[in-house]
């Protein structure tokens, strides 16, 4: 099967996707110096068909904290760690891209880190799911983590949608719109947990996020990035559990209730009809 080329769209870094016809922005999250990371990745995404703008990592080590961006309160009571400059970088260097993204014209915006891997239909895999725009605000392409994942629609040759009914780390490489993009400027400010944890959030501003599955990119697990290295030196005592523990559990909660309600509606929705007596149609059991 021959898969149309995406077209080059008027925004600097952007193509238009052949089915969909969004107009997608890539952002590259690369850190000052990190300059064989930024060629192996520019190799990555010229081979995927992708153009893409650089979006310095912002280098948590040289804040000058206190800094509006950033509750530390929070940060201590809610992920059990003290102030951890590599983490705070991640997550401002994110809302960076995400404010790029919102001041250009594009319709979604592809955010990278740069350790990933592209698997060779990763183009018509991610353009198929934005044909679906309504089952999602935010499209994740990468996990850490191992969970299950739902599937709620086919998109064909072997992909689908999913939805997670629990806790996936990881923002190596995820897709979101402009709704989704403005909740990371306007709810997730001040930082007051681990990004990959907060973006995960989505459920709890009504906002949809779902999996492409199996997924279509990888992040290298064994090699973490510059702006995330080290983190356990800066964790709390066990007394961080008072704290922690019930906030993650009604998160839990409230993850599976949310999402566990857009599992069943997804489903039922799309059960195939069949004939009833009496000339109607009814769902197929």
């Amino acid at each position: 099967m021959t898969i149309a080329q995406p077209e080059r769209a008027a925004c600097d870094g952007c193509i238009t996707l052949p089915l969909s016809r969004q107009r997608l922005a890539i952002y590259l999250i690369n850190m000052a110096g990190a300059d064989d990371r930024l060629s192996a990745m520019a190799a990555k995404l010229a081979a995927a068909g992708l153009p893409f703008t650089r979006i310095e990592g912002v280098d948590g080590r040289k804040l000058d904290f206190p800094i509006a961006e950033f509750n530390e309160t929070a940060y201590r009571l809610l992920h059990g760690r003290r102030t951890t400059p590599p983490e705070v970088g991640c997550y401002l260097s994110h809302i960076a891209c995400a404010r790029a993204f919102l001041d250009g014209d594009a319709d979604l915006a592809l955010i990278l880190e740069d350790d990933v891997s592209f698997q060779p239909d990763f183009l018509d895999a991610l353009d198929r799911a934005a044909a679906h725009r309504e089952l999602w605000n935010l499209l994740r392409l990468t996990s850490v983590n191992r969970g299950r994942k739902h599937r709620v629609r086919d998109l064909g040759q072997g992909r689908h949608l999913a939805i997670a009914l629990t806790r996936e780390k990881g923002a190596g490489a995820y897709v979101v719109d402009r709704r989704a993009a403005q909740w990371f400027t306007d709810k997730l400010l001040p930082m007051r947990l681990a990004f990959d944890i907060a973006f995960d959030l989505e459920y709890l501003d009504g906002l949809r996020a779902a999996f492409l599955d199996p997924l279509p990119a990888s992040q290298r697990s064994d090699h973490p990035t510059q702006i995330q290295a080290g983190l356990r030196a800066y964790k709390l005592g066990r007394a961080r559990y008072l704290t922690v523990l019930p906030y993650r559990a009604w998160l839990e909660l409230a993850r599976l209730t949310c999402r566990g309600w857009r599992l069943a509606r997804g489903r039922l929705s799309s059960r195939p009809q069949r004939r009833v007596p009496g000339g109607g149609t009814g769902q197929q059991a």
